[in-house]
């Protein structure tokens, strides 16, 4: 097992940086940043995931994927070889865990209780980005932004065994466990069905007044998928009924949402403002800002905790230079996973 970089977990023992992903008692104190794990090193990221029952979080950096132990905040191992990786998976039967590598148009499958590599599984569609797995049929699915479509993975196979096209540019997905697979289009500012039994795309319906929806999260008892979108607003649609109920005001640049079906709560991690949206369930189909938490510019993705109910960010401080597409380019070494709490 290695560890945290030296520097990192001196101030962490020193007291310096708080404990890390430490859990505790609940306290009465508003959602706030107690710890900031500075992993450092090269690469860019994109998604998080929490593997609960092994308390790893799972931390995309470009061509690998950092694993943190959650109770100590010391990494735990790596996944390498993930070229261009975006997200994370697990099928909890299989104990293994999936990612979506853009650059490869492959999947990595990699085992959870050892995190050895077990197979890569080629000939996804182009740049595979979000990532699900779907209880129901046991499949797991890639969105491919550039080929438009998802490709459906039989995780006993080894394969992609089809392929759905999509109206547009996919972003996130969530599936509801009941062989349903809901997916953010982005260009089109829509929310597509796809049947996972069939792999079969069942209907789209328009986000409006969304524009540019990214993250994506699911209630599964109330039906309703939260977009978080470009345009400071996350759409709540009634799945059911294939439309938007209501929408709610977030922060600037979203590219995550997640949902804590034990507190009722909606979250949103806004990158451009550097926030945090706290959104809460009043019913189904009414929906209030409870907070806006600070967090830092650049922490636009996140997971959740379902156990402890804490909130993992990825960030890094952004300087003045700028790549290819014009986006501020982080600080070499600044990489840092914030963890909040209450």
């Amino acid at each position: 097992m290695s560890t945290l970089p030296r520097t990192a977990l001196a101030m962490l023992l020193a007291g310096v940086i708080a404990p890390a992903f430490a859990t505790g008692t609940a306290s009465t104190q508003p959602l706030h940043v107690v710890g900031r794990l500075a992993l450092g090193g090269p690469g860019g990221w994109d998604y998080l995931a929490v593997d609960a029952p092994h308390h790893h979080l799972f931390v995309s950096r470009g061509d690998r994927v950092m694993v943190v132990d959650t109770t100590t905040g010391k990494l735990a191992g790596t996944i390498p070889g993930t070229s261009g990786v975006h997200g994370i998976a697990f099928d909890p039967a299989r104990r293994e865990g999936f990612t979506s590598d853009g650059r490869a148009a492959a999947v990595t499958v990699f085992d959870l209780d050892s995190l050895k590599v077990l197979a890569t599984i080629r000939g996804t569609g182009e740049n595979p980005d979000a990532i699900a797995f779907d209880a129901a049929s046991g499949h797991v699915f890639t969105l491919n932004g550039r080929s438009r479509s998802a490709s459906v993975i039989d995780p006993a196979r080894r394969a992609v065994v089809a392929t759905i096209a999509l109206p547009g540019k996919p972003e996130f997905a969530a599936a509801d466990g009941k062989g349903h697979l809901y997916v953010n289009i982005e260009d089109k500012s829509e929310l597509a069905e796809i049947d996972t039994g069939s792999d079969k795309l069942l209907r789209t319906w328009s986000l409006a007044p969304c524009e540019s929806p990214s993250g994506l999260a699911f209630d599964a008892a109330h039906r309703r998928a939260f977009s978080v979108c470009d345009n400071r607003v996350m759409a709540v649609s009634d799945v059911d009924k294939g439309a938007v109920v209501t929408t709610v005001p977030i922060g600037e640049g979203p590219d995550a949402a997640a949902f804590d079906p034990s507190t009722g709560t909606v979250y949103s991690s806004n990158g451009e403002s550097g926030t945090l949206t706290v959104v809460h369930q009043v019913d189904a189909d009414h929906y209030t800002v409870a907070a806006t938490v600070p967090t830092q510019k650049s922490a636009r993705t996140m997971a959740l905790d379902p156990t402890t109910q804490r909130i993992y960010l990825s960030a890094a401080t952004l300087g003045s230079q700028r790549n290819a597409r014009g986006w501020p380019m982080a600080v070499p070494g600044s990489f840092v996973v914030l963890e909040l709490a209450h």
